[in-house]
């Protein structure tokens, strides 16, 4: 995927924490790709990750493009890990005003075989990661007279898709999203998430047929299919001051999939 090459420079002076900012090798994923085009807008970025390795890698990558990054590693599910993090921040930029929370696991379980551990790792990790960090964040984003807060949910939290669990800890990311931002408003907080879909991203490509992939890409009413870097400028306009005015919304970034009907997606796959 190309990188983006535009400098606006539309946050600059700002500073923020985007979790899940790893990414294997040279793949750029959704939050690989959020961390490089924040910084190609003038953020500072703490490239936070649970494998540290990853971290580094992407705020080497940063670094390398002329950007300002550090890394830090941890398991956003721990408040612990959540207030090292925030206090990374603050400690190599001495402020902070963005953060994305963008991590995210699922599994094959169905109601049947479903685990209460299972079902607990993918909530804890999916939803309670969003609320710690949001928790660890707020205070100081308060102090500076506001910040933004952008929360990566899922097509699978608006539509139904077979996934028991990341579905539902999806949709709540969604109605988390609002409650923080009807509570911290005033803080002059703004609070929203993008849901992704039907998006290719290298991780993706590992575990799609071509087949499936061409049958994802028909049904959608722009007829292409998706990639990091627009999930990416979904999280830049939130996060910007251009959104100044926006707080508690989903944005879908899935090429209009969500809008449609069954009749209609069967149409655009098969042309009649």
């Amino acid at each position: 995927m190309p990188e983006p090459i535009r400098h606006y420079d539309r946050l600059a002076g700002k500073v923020a924490i985007v979790t899940g900012a790893g990414a294997e090798d040279d793949d750029i994923g959704i939050g690989r790709s959020i961390a490089l085009l924040m910084a190609a807008e003038g953020a500072r970025i703490v490239c936070a990750d649970l494998d540290p390795a990853r971290a580094r890698a992407t705020a080497e990558w940063v670094e390398a493009r002329g950007g300002r990054a550090v890394a830090a590693g941890g398991d956003v599910g721990d408040p612990d890990v959540c207030g090292k993090l925030v206090d990374a921040a603050i400690a190599a930029f001495g402020r902070l005003d963005i953060l994305v929370n963008n991590v995210g696991i699922s599994g094959p379980a169905t109601l049947e075989t479903m685990t209460l551990d299972q079902w607990n790792r993918i909530l804890t990790t999916n939803l309670t990661s969003a609320m710690l960090m949001s928790q660890a964040a707020i205070p100081h984003m308060a102090r500076n007279g506001g910040g933004s807060i952008v929360n990566i949910s899922s097509l699978a939290g608006i539509r139904a898709m077979g996934a028991i669990a990341y579905g539902p800890s999806k949709a709540a990311m969604a109605q988390l999203s609002r409650e923080i931002g009807v509570l911290h408003g005033r803080d002059g907080i703004r609070v929203n998430s993008v849901a992704p879909g039907h998006v290719m991203t290298p991780h993706a490509a590992r575990y799609m047929s071509e087949e499936a992939r061409e049958m994802r890409r028909k049904v959608s009413p722009l007829g292409i299919e998706g990639d990091a870097w627009d999930v990416a400028q979904a999280v830049l306009f939130l996060a910007s001051d251009a959104a100044r005015f926006v707080n508690g919304v989903e944005l879908a970034v899935d090429g209009g999939v969500v809008g449609i009907g069954p009749l209609a997606g069967h149409a655009f796959v098969t042309g009649n």
